[in-house]
């Protein structure tokens, strides 16, 4: 365990939205084990007009509205006080989340997520406040809470102590820059379809083999992309070709 946990400040309109899925599985073990400590903050909470708004048509005109500088940026430095912590802008202009950024944001001790609605937020909040923007993919959805979410998960993953394998993390899809293999329990037998013998044979080295094999041939299938990336070596290169296809991208 470690002596100081992870701390993660959300922001949001709504942030009654975190507290289920916030208390359930490995993220409330984590936070039970004092791995990691998420506060969530009401950006109402700092507007300071009697409606507590904090949204307002766009100037120039158009459809929707746009979260307003002031509650934002109040509640944000309220909490933040005088920590460097990055500051995360949860928008689908951002860059995306892959394994990569997941695991550069784990190595910090402190992060605080805005949470956008509406049209977005006010310009000014991109340009001076916010210290990086992530995006959960090329899609859109109703607001910044469950790409928070999103993250969050993946984030906490990588904290030690936080899985009950330790290696679990390490051997996830895209941790390994490939997709994992098929995975089998029991029953022996279900329907007429077998587990592999490889897999009930007891001989580990063959066992790893024939996992990496069909981690690669997942991945040729499905993501081929990652294979030019990934660090493979001559054998599985030479393999990957006589598969069907030249991983090298060439």
């Amino acid at each position: 365990m470690p002596t100081t946990a992870m701390r993660i400040d959300i922001f949001s309109i709504f942030p009654e939205m975190f507290e289920s899925p916030f208390d359930v599985s490995i993220i409330k073990r984590a936070r039970e084990r004092e791995l990691v400590n998420i506060q969530t903050h009401n950006i109402r909470d700092y507007a300071t007009d009697k409606h507590q708004m904090t949204d307002d048509t766009p100037y120039g005109g158009g459809g929707g509205m746009v979260m307003k500088p002031e509650p934002i940026f109040a509640a944000v430095e309220a909490v933040k006080g005088e920590d460097e912590a990055p500051i995360i802008l949860l928008s689908p202009q951002g860059r995306v989340l892959t394994q990569t950024v997941v695991e550069e944001l784990s190595t910090h001790p402190r992060l605080m997520l805005l949470c956008g609605r509406y049209e977005g937020v006010d310009e000014r909040v991109r340009q001076h406040l916010a210290t990086d923007e992530i995006s959960i993919g090329d899609y859109v959805i109703s607001g910044g809470e469950l790409a928070a979410m999103v993250l969050v998960d993946a984030v906490i993953r990588l904290l030690p102590g936080a899985l009950g394998y330790e290696h679990s993390a390490a051997e996830d899809s895209f941790a390994t820059g490939i997709l994992e293999g098929p995975h089998y329990t029991r029953p022996l037998q279900f329907r007429g379809w077998s587990v592999p013998d490889i897999l009930r044979s007891g001989h580990h080295a063959k066992v790893a083999e024939w996992r990496r094999k069909q981690a690669l041939l997942r991945t040729l299938e499905r993501r081929p992309e990652l294979l030019e990336e990934a660090e493979l070596t001559t054998e599985e290169r030479v393999w990957l070709r006589e598969a069907g296809t030249d991983s090298s991208g060439s």
